[in-house]
């Protein structure tokens, strides 16, 4: 089921448009409403295929979850003790369900391996693995690559441990589990990255009265064993992740547009984009009913992006767009995504004459005229979509591959777009 997106210029972008729920936020709902006692109501989930397998990894290990209205999931939770699923959990292109659900395995008395598709297969999960080791339960990398598939056996007692930060859902994953541990859990982080997505997990551990002692820099966590999640309700807020695309788009074409559903309160760090843009002179507003963003002129400047690594696909674009140089730094772990996004929009960027190139921890981007051209998505949805925005703003037609990918998080990209004003189409 090979799509491709078809983008043609398109000079200016006009109306409203309601920003999906935040794909990170469904995932910690799903899994901790899973662990939870009794029944929890999600209300205004993201539908998408990232959360549908963090959905399918959670019933096999015994939750019971009802997706059948998009409005509201009910999930009757497991009061902290999985049972042993038949055969392996398959998450598909999901990450972060990967990581969370590894913590959520080792707490079984059972043996389980967890898996995914190409992509995740390149996904690290080692500095995990390790960290787990070191409280009672048992995880290896069937490759012996540091790499999924992997294999998990419980239980998880607690004690101490280390975990490297390269990726916060390492961090996330320990959060969430430990609470169930029988005893109390010291966990302390080396290289700590994407804070916002750490903040994110504690205040979802707030919310349902977990308690916990942590160090202000995040090197250093206490977390009380032997506690319980109990059932909740929650409306999910908008995704700044998925709005990153439009703020941008709004901020390099003729356009007036405005977002709606976003919390600029939330945790989430993506939020920052909004920032970013503005240092660079975008015209953006938080009014009463959302987020304006109008088109104009935008000047290079230099953006320490570390803790929203997520946004240096759609960054990027922004780039090509300014007068000047951009320079986004200090993000190496996006090299470790769902591809080294370091490395591929550069790639794909310069296809389209963008005069752009990689640093080891991001990239230097010079004002460029785009062309259109054929690039390739390379399977990653923030890539495809990045690779669109750049096409609204390329002389003639651009042609992206690989496009199904935006399904894992943002299966209304496209018909959103349209519903703006931008040429863009799907074939296949």
């Amino acid at each position: 089921m090979d799509m491709e997106i078809i983008v043609k210029n398109t000079g200016e972008l006009k109306g409203d448009v309601s920003i999906p729920a935040s794909k990170s936020h469904t995932i910690r709902g799903v899994v901790i409403g899973a662990l939870a006692d009794g029944i929890t109501k999600l209300k205004n989930p993201l539908v998408s295929e990232d959360t549908l397998a963090s959905v399918n990894g959670c019933r096999h290990l015994g939750a019971e979850i009802d997706t059948s209205s998009n409005e509201e999931w009910l999930i009757k939770g497991l009061k902290g003790k999985p049972c042993k699923p038949e055969g392996p959990l398959y998450l598909a292109n999901s990450g972060t369900s990967l990581n969370l659900l590894t913590g959520v395995a080792s707490l079984g008395d059972f043996e389980v391996i967890l898996d995914g598709d190409s992509s995740l297969r390149t996904r690290p999960v080692q500095p995990l693995l390790d960290a787990l080791n070191n409280l009672g339960a048992y995880g290896v990398s069937l490759m012996n690559n540091g790499r999924p598939p992997v294999k998990i056996r419980g239980i998880l007692k607690g004690g101490k441990t280390e975990v490297n930060g390269i990726s916060s859902q390492f961090v996330s994953s320990l959060l969430i589990s430990t609470p169930l541990a029988e005893k109390d859990t010291e966990i302390k982080v080396v290289n700590v990255k994407e804070v916002p997505y750490i903040e994110m997990t504690l205040r979802w551990l707030d919310e349902r009265g977990i308690l916990y002692e942590r160090k202000s820099d995040y090197t250093y966590f206490k977390v009380k064993g032997k506690q319980r999640y109990k059932a909740f309700e929650k409306t999910i807020p908008a995704d700044w992740s998925s709005a990153t695309f439009f703020l941008v788009a709004g901020a390099i074409t003729n356009s007036d547009i405005l977002l709606k559903g976003l919390d600029i309160d939330d945790v989430q760090g993506d939020k920052m984009v909004v920032e970013y843009l503005k240092k660079m002179g975008a015209d953006i507003r938080i009014e009463k009913e959302g987020i304006r963003v109008k088109g104009g002129k935008l000047k290079g400047t230099e953006l320490d992006i570390n803790s929203t690594p997520d946004a240096l696909p759609a960054m990027a674009v922004a780039g090509c767009f300014a007068e000047g140089t951009t320079k986004l730094y200090n993000v190496a772990h996006a090299r470790i995504k769902e591809t080294d996004r370091i490395k591929v929009m550069a790639e794909e960027l310069s296809k389209m004459n963008a005069r752009v190139e990689e640093i080891p921890d991001g990239l230097i981007i010079h004002h460029s005229n785009l062309k259109g051209a054929e690039v390739n998505g390379h399977y990653d949805h923030r890539v495809v979509m990045a690779l669109s925005l750049a096409g609204l703003i390329a002389e003639g037609t651009t042609r992206i591959t690989t496009a199904e990918a935006i399904s894992v998080t943002f299966p209304d990209f496209v018909r959103l777009m349209e519903q703006i004003g931008a040429d863009i189409n799907k074939e296949g």
